[in-house]
């Protein structure tokens, strides 16, 4: 068995948002290639419709763009209507990167090194 530490996605990934009416997309993208594998295993449709729950997606899509070591997620009806109808301060959903960046995973140790933040200095 692979001895793993649980880290938050960030510490993996970083991502980028956009947004269109009431739908927003996350992007979220390897700091380094080795950590691609263990993105598309762990960071799922189903993992990122759990961590938005409580803001009730009607759908989720994940797209896999592996040459680019990312993959991108739609999220429909999150956005409380959308920037005109919004009554939140986050009408445009640019922090949901944050918020889907926070979920921890598990990395193996041997993976660590290719973290953000490691330092064996």
């Amino acid at each position: 068995m692979t001895k793993t530490v649980t880290v938050p996605l960030h510490r993996a990934a970083h991502g980028r948002t956009g947004d269109k009416g009431n739908r927003s997309n996350i992007s979220v993208i390897a700091w380094h290639p080795a950590l691609w594998p263990l993105l598309v295993d762990q960071v799922t449709a189903q993992a990122v419709t759990d961590r938005f729950m409580a803001r009730r997606p009607s759908q989720v899509r994940r797209y896999l763009l592996p040459r680019l070591h990312a993959m991108n997620f739609v999220l429909d009806d999150v956005l409380d209507g959308g920037v005109n109808d919004a009554l939140n301060l986050d009408t445009h959903g640019k922090s949901l990167s944050y918020w889907l960046l926070e979920i921890p995973i598990q990395v193996p140790l041997d993976l660590v090194a290719h973290l953000a933040g490691h330092s064996d200095r």
